[in-house]
């Protein structure tokens, strides 16, 4: 960064002759550095005043500014509603890199020096770097993941030493995910609400520092070992999971922070510069577009500085490869509260070199005006795909539920809309890799409880079974919570097996959320934030895990892996081939090319997709997908599709197994029985068609399609809401 920018070298830097410290306050009046005694962190040891600089900076030196030094700031400046100055509090430079607890509740922060300056070596572990189209995204809790795995040593069970243990990465690479998506690791404190309660923020989602790993999840002997060992274990981790060719995205929470609303806790912004930091409405009251208390005004500079000095930090210092933006149209909204996708932090992460290198994934949405923003976030970021995890749900659960009850379900052509990578969603330019798909995320049910309850069950929540949400597009089956009954527990493992198969043979990003691939529930929460317990713990006795099931996604994402046409770069266009853009071709039961009427026909079911891939940089491929979604078997005629001599199954969702009759060779217009609520996937041997058939056209039909989640504009949609 050019130091013509007010803006550079925020926090401190440290040197030869102790350090130098840039604040940045724009409203204050005075801003005095005090170092603390480090035996006594309630004992200031010196006191420096910083000089106003250009830009809101102040800036100043000390002797006692040397590495591991904990310091605070204490600001004052004028009264008025949008202010909350008070020089008695003692504030965390929220560009500190280690933090740690004075007595009095206040934090401090700690002076590190870089990771190579301690010693620490990557000992060439360089990021993966997996494209795109490979990734495959594991959602998981670093605590959560390891804490009941016996193959861990106790002491590190639950620890980024736990993650990063061999058990650890054997188990991940084993199962065929590329890349770990961990819930936030930012140092975060719980809301004051649940510490009246007795209760503690598990997610993480509350953050206290945008630069410090969050102390509890290293090992007690890091813990001891202070800020620069929690460090260097979550670099270890990093370290560790690269070596083993695993990506680390962190979901980061730059949206609000751990202050809360006005009558929260002043830690650091609200202190330093509370106008400015945060949004406000001509009253002086909070804007809260985030449900959180407060809400980052990015329509300033320093909190876009913040953010993006934050994510080079990570990604260059920590070496991790990506970021999933909590609550990310916030980040995109500008000083009137307009969300834009040019805003200049979005374009800043893209434009930054080692930022705009790293994966970059959305959450598009957030809770203030217009705030659903999915598809509309600019080129370079992929998005949480609301529309597929809820027409997905409704395909195989809600309309299972239709179906029972005798009423027509919601038909077959906007599930092929999301199977194909949503592009009625995301721009041509932005092609299928622009959509995250999800089922499940931490948020909401686990994919075992999405098939087994019809409402929450949040009453260990402590606030009255009120909080999660309320329509989940879940089905139980016909009876609430666990039963006993073999046909039910059958049939909410198929559905569970066709939710995983559609998830993980669709084009786009999927994510998997950890425990989904073996069954793991929480009991009906689908709202579980506050339980760190083995509520939310991955288990790892053989007992509690569906080992059919985890074979059946082990092997999903081999398949995966092997067919590229599953995994398309670009979407088609009609009448050409291009490179890296699967042809895609839709059949009925019968092997007839599907017409609008299909398409439009609720009572379609049945559907047979050919995909064929266009190769760039892997050899050619080409796969049928048969889905059949009704308690009726059926039987379909296979398509005489150009070029295909015979069709080899791959894998049938009806098997408890994932392997049973993989192999068996069916000839193009062979009639083959297709089990009830089932899919079936095949490689198509033979020639490459010689170019885009006539039924290619039905797939520029079925993406353009309506969805009726597609109905009106975002704004309009978000507004009846």
């Amino acid at each position: 960064m050019s130091s013509a920018d007010p803006l550079h070298d925020l926090g401190v830097r440290t040197g030869p002759d102790g350090g130098t410290i840039r604040v940045w306050s724009e409203h204050a009046t005075a801003v005095e550095l005090v170092v603390f005694d480090p035996d006594d962190l309630d004992w200031a040891a010196s006191r420096v005043p910083l000089a106003q600089s250009e830009g809101g900076v102040w800036e100043g030196a000390s002797s006692a500014l040397v590495t591991g030094a904990r310091y605070g700031l204490r600001i004052d400046g004028p009264a008025g509603i949008e202010h909350a100055f008070n020089p008695v509090h003692t504030l965390l430079d929220p560009w500190a890199r280690g933090l740690q607890m004075a007595g009095d509740g206040s934090w401090r922060g700690i002076v590190l020096d870089s990771l190579a300056s301690e010693g620490f070596d990557w000992d060439g572990a360089a990021k993966p770097r997996v494209p795109l189209d490979h990734t495959v995204v594991y959602e998981a809790h670093v605590r959560g993941f390891s804490r009941l795995n016996p193959r861990i040593p106790d002491a590190l069970r639950g620890t980024y030493a736990g993650l990063a243990h061999d058990a650890s990465l054997e188990y991940l690479t084993g199962l065929g995910v590329t890349t770990v998506e961990l819930l936030p690791v930012q140092a975060f404190v719980p809301e004051q609400r649940l510490v009246r309660q007795g209760q503690v923020n598990y997610w993480g989602y509350n953050t206290l520092g945008f630069f410090a790993p969050h102390t509890p999840y290293a090992s007690a002997a890091a813990q001891a070992g202070g800020p620069a060992a929690v460090r260097r274990e979550f670099a270890g981790m990093v370290k560790r999971l690269h070596e083993a060719g695993l990506e680390v995205v962190l979901d980061v929470v730059y949206n609000h922070t751990a202050e809360e609303g006005r009558q929260g806790p002043t830690y650091s912004f609200r202190g330093i510069d509370n106008a400015t930091y945060y949004r406000h409405d001509v009253h002086g009251r909070y804007v809260d577009t985030t449900g959180c208390g407060n809400t980052l005004d990015f329509g300033h500079d320093a909190p876009v500085r913040l953010v993006l000095d934050s994510m080079r930090y990570w990604a260059e210092e920590l070496q991790v490869d990506g970021f999933r933006l909590d609550l990310a149209a916030t980040l995109g909204r500008d000083a009137l509260g307009a969300y834009s996708p040019d805003h200049p932090l979005l374009q800043g992460m893209l434009a930054d070199p080692v930022i705009g290198a790293s994966k970059l994934i959305a959450e598009p949405w957030d809770v203030g005006p217009f705030g659903w923003q999915t598809g509309n976030f600019p080129a370079g970021f992929s998005e949480w795909n609301d529309r597929y995890r809820d027409r997905m749900r409704d395909f195989w659960l809600g309309d299972l539920r239709r179906e029972r009850a005798g009423e027509a379900g919601s038909g077959i052509g906007r599930f092929a809309t999301r199977l194909a990578g949503s592009s009625n969603t995301f721009a041509q330019e932005r092609g299928p890799l622009a959509s995250l798909n999800f089922i499940t995320a931490h948020d909401g049910f686990t994919l075992a409880d999405l098939t087994a309850y019809d409402v929450k069950h949040n009453l260990g929540n402590g606030e009255h079974n009120r909080d999660g949400a309320d329509h989940n597009n879940s089905y139980n089956h016909g009876v609430e919570g666990p039963t006993d009954d073999a046909t039910i527990a059958g049939a909410r493992r198929r559905s569970i097996r066709n939710l995983l198969g559609t998830l993980l043979l669709s084009a786009g990003v999927p994510m998997l959320t950890a425990g989904d691939e073996y069954g793991r529930s929480q009991r009906g929460n689908n709202n579980a934030y506050c339980h760190d317990s083995e509520l939310t713990w991955l288990a790892w006795d053989s007992a509690d895990r569906d080992a059919a099931l985890e074979a059946t996604v082990r092997h999903l994402l081999r398949l995966r892996r092997e067919n590229p046409a599953l995994r398309p770069v670009r979407y088609g266009r009609f009448g050409e081939t291009v490179p890296s853009a699967s042809q895609m071709d839709w059949y009925n039961a019968d092997g007839e090319t599907m017409t609008i009427d299909h398409w439009n026909d609720a009572s379609q079911r049945t559907l047979q997709f050919m995909a064929a891939s266009t190769p760039e940089f892997e050899e050619y491929n080409r796969i049928l997908l048969v889905v059949h979604a009704s308690e009726t078997g059926t039987e379909v005629l296979l398509p005489a599709h150009p070029g295909v001599d015979d069709y080899e199954l791959l894998w049938d969702s009806s098997r408890e197994e994932p392997d049973g009759e993989l192999g068996a060779r069916y000839d193009p217009v062979e009639r083959m029985a297709v089990a009830p609520q089932s899919m079936r996937l095949f490689r198509a041997h033979g020639e490459p068609s010689p170019g885009p058939s006539d039924a290619a056209a039905a797939s520029i039909d079925v993406d353009v399609l309506p969805d009726a989640d597609d109905a009106t504009a975002p704004d309009e949609r978000t507004a009846a809401h």
